[in-house]
């Protein structure tokens, strides 16, 4: 068939658009495709590997997922006193790696198809919550926070996924009095909490919002019964197999983690006003559309002087040493108060929907949503990172949408520009990410290439996805109880990572330095420059603009046995 020609008055294309704009799924589709897409190549990292090794278990071993030891701090352990996620993302990349294959491509994927059910859920919700779902979920898709986060094989973007559609089913069977959507949306709650605990949170919020919008206890309830069973589940079937509660387990390594790194609450919240701030950052460009003059130079003020007495007191700041200089604090500082400022905003957009509709349950949904969140990740996690901000996504697009509708949707071209300087920004930030996948691989590789001979063993410190890389390439993780190497030996410890610790100098014979360059000008990940995306403990900011430093790697050639005490 003969494609049809253009009319001369350019109706085709008129006519295209308007295929395009009556089938939003497709267009969703294809910009999840082209947003996430180029990133299916990118290396390991961080805690990709673990995730990885527990679904490789899981393939071999269905009914006993965390039933194998790993080494991930240093010293060979049984995989359930490491990991602090439940498993149902190691059963979910099992399924991907035996159908796509186990390469970063194929994983990826699978990442990718997560990362569409969470926009095309967004859309779905919105559809009932707010006049322009397509704007919701663009403002979604579009962020920092959520293409990072989909550029990885961890469970968060998963977890989401779950949640997105648990909150579609549990609003339409509520307003349709539709028990089996009720139901479904307890399962999928179920399945959120057995992806990430934070799920756990879903039976609250649904709690809340179903009691505000009937009135009174009923029927409808009854769905929540259905996580709360599988919560009691697990904690018996993980008791029964590992002699240990998991869910209860990883409470408490919160609570112990709170007290070991001291952050104080007033640092937890400006860093958390930070993280959601740059981690949805089309908020803080969309802010002119959506505030008046006046507000946006009151929310600026107070957010200036708050984050300027928290950084300059050294409130925030003096735990981070790499940020040896004064100018480099003024540096941090000064984006830190930046991004905050966007963070007040998106804390703003939920009160300021409540406080115009007080009577509204779908309201009231959206604001505990964006406020548990935010409190979880700022005052009950055990460090911000972004990943621990990502649920708020959804809820904070579809607020962005009811705030557009109700100023009038005045300059849809202005918000049509700023979306497409959105997408960019945050995929500058998730090439950044990449970049640093890249350079850790590559200098896994370069190391090898260089010392791995086969006569001679390798060793290595560090974890994350230097850890998967050289241990694909044959060298061996270092067990600090267990360390016996011989003279000649190499140990390889890259400067970038966790759980370093140089070897004595009488045993070293020579050190090599190794540098690879990583991402030029901006990072998710150093704490140079006080990036820290994965956790704040490397840095205050979800990422930051500087000088970035390459990926540098200690190569030491021993020249005697190292004593397992000097390592403990």
């Amino acid at each position: 068939m003969a494609a049809p020609k253009p009319r001369p008055d350019g109706n085709f294309f008129g006519k295209i658009s308007d295929w395009f704009t009556a089938r939003p799924q497709l267009v969703l589709t294809l910009a999840v495709f082209a947003a996430v897409g180029p990133f299916l190549a990118k290396p390991f990292n961080i805690d990709d590997p673990l995730f990885i090794q527990l679904a490789q278990n899981v393939s071999v071993h269905p009914g006993n997922p965390f039933g194998f030891d790993v080494n991930w701090y240093g010293l060979v352990s049984p995989m359930w006193t490491v990991t602090e996620n439940p498993p149902l993302a190691g059963y979910y990349f099992a399924l991907a790696g035996n159908v796509f294959g186990w390469s970063e491509i194929g994983l990826h994927f699978a990442g990718l198809l997560a990362a569409l059910a969470v926009i095309l859920g967004t859309h779905r919700l919105a559809l009932r919550l707010c006049g322009n779902p397509l704007l919701a979920a663009c403002a979604v898709l579009f962020t920092p926070i959520f293409l990072v986060s989909a550029g990885t094989v961890m469970c968060d973007v998963l977890m989401l996924a779950f949640w997105v559609w648990a909150v579609v089913f549990w609003v339409e069977g509520l307003e349709q009095n539709n028990s089996v959507k009720i139901f479904s949306a307890g399962l999928l709650v179920a399945l959120a909490m057995l992806t990430k605990y934070f799920g756990v949170a879903l039976i609250p919020l649904l709690a809340v919002h179903g009691a505000v919008e009937k009135r009174k206890l009923g029927g409808w309830a009854a769905g929540l019964l259905v996580p709360l069973a599988a919560l009691g589940a697990y904690q018996w079937f993980t008791r029964s197999l590992y002699g240990h509660a998991l869910f209860s387990d990883a409470a408490g390594f919160v609570a112990d983690a709170h007290g070991k790194l001291g952050f104080s609450k007033l640092a937890g919240g400006l860093m958390a006003l930070a993280f959601t701030g740059g981690g949805a950052a089309g908020v803080f460009f969309l802010a002119p559309l959506l505030w008046r003059a006046r507000t946006l130079l009151m929310v600026i003020a107070g957010t200036v002087i708050f984050g300027g007495a928290l950084c300059f007191s050294g409130i925030v700041l003096q735990k981070y040493d790499a940020l040896d200089s004064a100018a480099a604090r003024t540096e941090v500082a000064s984006q830190l108060i930046f991004w905050a400022i966007g963070g007040a905003l998106v804390l703003l957009l939920a009160a300021a929907d409540v406080l115009r509709r007080p009577r509204d349950s779908r309201a009231w949904l959206l604001a505990f949503w964006v406020a548990g969140t935010f409190a979880f990740a700022a005052f009950g996690n055990w460090t911000v990172n972004g990943r621990s901000l990502l649920p708020l996504l959804p809820a904070v697009g579809i607020l962005v949408a009811r705030r557009w509708k109700f100023g009038g949707q005045k300059n849809p071209r202005a918000v049509q520009i700023i979306l497409i300087a959105s997408a960019l920004f945050a995929m500058l930030v998730a090439r950044s990410d990449f970049q640093l996948a890249v350079a850790v691989r590559r200098s896994a590789q370069e190391v090898f290439a260089k010392y791995g001979h086969a006569k001679t063993p390798v060793w290595f410190e560090g974890h994350w996805g230097f850890q998967y890389y050289m241990e694909k390439l044959g060298a061996r993780a270092v067990d600090y109880k267990n360390f016996t190497p011989s003279p000649g030996d190499i140990l390889v410890m890259p400067l970038h990572n966790t759980y370093i610790s140089e070897p004595p100098p009488e045993i070293v014979a020579r050190r090599d330095v190794l540098s690879v360059p990583g991402p030029a000008g901006l990072a998710t990940w150093n704490a140079a420059v006080g990036a820290g995306f994965y956790s704040s403990v490397a840095g205050p900011l979800p990422f930051a603009f500087g000088r970035v430093p390459p990926e540098d790697v200690l190569v030491y050639v021993l020249k005697d046995k190292t004593p397992a005490a000097e390592k403990n």
